[in-house]
């Protein structure tokens, strides 16, 4: 049951601090810092947090390698959706493996890139900063925090 009361408080401040500053800090804009993928985030960085997934260079490079490569793929096919989007998850898995990066949301966050709708693609590669990278560091500090309050938890297990 500790288990399940620290997996929750981790997910709930988390995505409440994302979603919560999202709407004071952007409400009126089209820069954003939440995105589907981060529920899945959560469920690794709070819920699984001794997982290789779920570790800080996993979370950040998986979800920043895979923005970049989710932009990269609309802006050279952007009127062939279903390919650009299929080029995007695919050589996303392919550069986390070969960065030791992998982060299953990473996936996600590729296909958001190109199938997200016109204010996502309106962002371009700010996509990788907004809502990308500073969503993700947010849910980080508050996984460094909320995994180290109760004695069974230690997180990260490392950094590299």
């Amino acid at each position: 049951m500790q288990e399940i009361f620290w997996s929750w408080i981790g997910a709930f401040a988390g995505i409440a601090a994302v979603s919560y500053l999202n709407v004071e800090l952007f409400g009126e804009s089209d820069l954003m810092l939440i995105i589907g993928s981060f529920g899945a985030s959560a469920v690794l960085i709070y819920g699984v947090v001794n997982s290789p997934l779920a570790q800080p260079r996993n979370v950040l490079g998986g979800h920043l390698l895979s923005a970049i490569v989710g932009v990269s793929c609309y802006l050279l096919f952007p009127s062939l959706l279903w390919f650009s989007a299929s080029l995007a998850v695919a050589t996303a898995i392919a550069v986390m493996h070969l960065t030791k990066t992998l982060h299953p949301p990473g996936g996600a966050t590729a296909l958001i890139a190109v199938i997200g709708g016109p204010k996502i693609h309106s962002l371009g590669y700010l996509y990788v900063i907004f809502p990308t990278a500073a969503g993700v560091l947010i849910m980080l500090a508050i996984a460094l925090l909320v995994n180290n309050i109760p004695r069974s938890r230690s997180y990260p297990l490392y950094w590299r």
